[in-house]
C-alpha cells in the first residue's frame, strides 16, 4: 500500500512537469484585440491605393514597391504574406468605399495607402476606428498628421507638405527671384494645403500670392489667368494631378502671360504626366521626394518583375511602408502554442510598435516616426524637365 503512494506521488509529480513543460495557448489581452494567423497560413496586408483613372501611375509604382518588400522579405516570423488590393480612386469616395471594404475583413493586419490626401481623410477615419493602421507612401496633406484632426491609426513613409511647401517658396523666391505668385489647386486636401503652405511660405519671404484659384468653383480658368495677367505673375504654382495639369498646360500659352516660371509638385511627378502634357512640359519645375540614388538590384528588380523602370516616385515609399509593418509585425507577435508555428499579432502593441519605430533605415531615407505619425524625414527637390525627363537640379 506504502508502494502504490509513493508510484502515485511520483507519477503526479511527472504529470506536473509535463504540464509545465507545455506552452499553454495564447489568451489574447490586447485592448484592441489580436489576428490569428493559423499553421502555415499567410499574415494577410492590404493596400489601398490608385490602380484606375488618370492618377493611376502613382498607385501602382507604390504597389510594386510593396510587392517587391513583400518578396524580399519572404516570410514574416515564420509565415509568408498575402497582399489584398483595393482602389482609392484618388477621391474622397474611393478612399471611404476601400476603406469599408477592408475594414470588414478582420484577418487584414494593417493596410499601406492611400495614394491621394483626399482618400486618406475618410480612409484614415474608418480604418482607425476598426483598429487597423493606415500608413501612407504618398499622402502629404499636413491635416491628416495635425494634432487636432490626426486619426490614431494614420502613419506616413512620405514628408508633410508644410515642408514641401516651404522648399517651393524657397525655390521660387530665392533662386527663380520671383515675387508674385499665382496658385491653382482643385479643392481637395492636398492640393489646397500644399499650395496655402506655399503661399504662407512665399509672403514669409517677401513675396506676393496675388490669386489662389479653386478649380471647383466653376469659373474657367483660362478666365481666370487673363484676368490677372495685366498683374504680371511671375510664376504659377499648381500642385495637381494628372487630368487638371494637363488641361492647365494648355490654358497658360492663351492667357497672355509674360513667360512666368512654371512649377508643380510629386502629383504630377510622373512619366504619364510628361507623356499627356507633352513638349509644353519642357522647362518647368516640380518638387518631389529627394533623388535618392537607388540601388542597381532595386531597379533591376523592378524591371525584371514589371518589364520597364519606374513609373512614378512612390515605389520606395511604398517599400518602406510594408518594412516598416514587417518589423513591427516581429517585434510584437506571439506564437499561440508548441507544435506549429500559429501565431496572434496583439493590435495596440502592433500599433504602439509602429509609431516606436526609430532610426530604420529605408530606401527613401530614415524612418523615425512622430507621435501623430509623419515618419519621413523632409528630403525634398526640386526637378526640371530636360529632355522629357525629370533632371534634380536643387538643393
Amino acid at each position: 500500500m506504502k508502494k502504490i503512494a509513493v508510484l502515485l506521488t511520483l507519477l503526479t509529480l511527472v504529470s506536473l512537469a509535463l504540464s509545465a513543460c507545455v506552452r499553454k495557448p495564447y489568451a489574447c489581452a490586447d485592448p484592441m484585440g489580436c489576428i490569428s494567423v493559423g499553421n502555415g497560413a499567410s499574415i494577410q496586408i492590404a493596400t489601398l491605393l490608385t490602380m484606375s483613372g488618370p492618377d493611376k501611375a502613382y498607385g501602382i509604382d507604390a504597389v510594386r514597391g510593396v510587392e517587391i518588400a513583400i518578396a524580399d522579405k519572404k516570410q514574416v516570423f515564420g509565415h509568408s504574406v498575402q497582399l489584398i488590393k483595393a482602389d482609392d480612386l484618388c477621391t474622397e469616395a474611393g478612399g471611404k468605399n476601400g476603406a469599408t471594404q477592408l475594414a470588414a475583413k478582420p484577418d487584414i493586419v494593417s493596410v499601406i495607402g492611400t495614394t491621394c490626401s483626399s482618400a486618406a481623410v475618410p480612409a484614415a477615419e474608418i480604418l482607425s476606428k476598426a483598429n487597423m493602421e493606415l500608413i501612407s507612401p504618398s499622402s502629404t496633406a499636413p491635416s491628416l498628421t495635425d494634432p487636432a484632426t490626426h486619426q490614431p491609426g494614420f502613419l506616413r513613409s512620405i514628408y508633410n507638405d508644410k515642408a514641401q511647401g516651404k522648399a517651393v517658396a524657397e525655390f521660387a523666391f530665392n533662386v527663380l527671384g520671383t515675387h508674385r505668385m499665382v496658385t491653382v489647386h482643385d479643392g481637395t486636401a492636398y492640393p489646397k494645403q500644399l499650395q496655402q503652405a506655399a503661399c504662407d511660405s512665399f509672403k514669409q519671404l517677401g513675396g506676393e500670392c496675388i490669386l489662389q484659384f479653386d478649380l471647383s468653383s466653376g469659373t474657367p480658368i483660362l478666365d481666370e489667368l487673363k484676368a490677372v495677367a495685366p498683374q504680371n505673375p511671375d510664376v504659377i504654382y499648381f500642385p495637381l494631378y494628372t487630368e487638371d495639369g494637363v488641361a492647365l498646360m494648355k490654358a497658360i500659352p492663351q492667357a497672355g502671360l509674360r513667360d512666368p516660371a512654371l512649377i508643380s509638385s510629386d502629383g504630377l511627378l510622373s512619366t504619364d504626366f510628361l507623356q499627356k502634357a507633352g513638349t509644353a512640359t519642357e522647362g518647368m519645375y516640380l518638387s518631389g521626394p529627394a533623388d535618392v540614388k537607388e540601388s542597381t538590384s532595386f531597379v533591376d528588380k523592378y524591371k525584371a518583375r514589371y518589364g520597364e523602370a519606374p513609373i512614378a516616385s512612390y515605389h520606395l515609399q511604398g517599400y518602406d511602408a510594408a518594412m516598416m509593418l514587417f518589423a513591427a509585425i516581429e517585434k510584437v507577435a506571439i506564437a499561440s502554442s508548441s507544435g506549429d508555428n500559429s501565431i496572434s499579432i496583439p493590435r495596440q502593441a502592433l500599433r504602439e510598435a509602429l509609431y516606436g519605430t526609430r532610426g530604420l533605415q529605408g530606401l527613401s531615407g530614415l524612418l523615425s516616426c512622430s507621435p501623430t505619425g509623419d515618419c519621413a524625414q523632409p528630403n525634398i527637390d526640386i526637378f526640371q524637365v530636360v529632355d522629357q525627363a525629370f533632371k534634380p537640379i536643387y538643393p
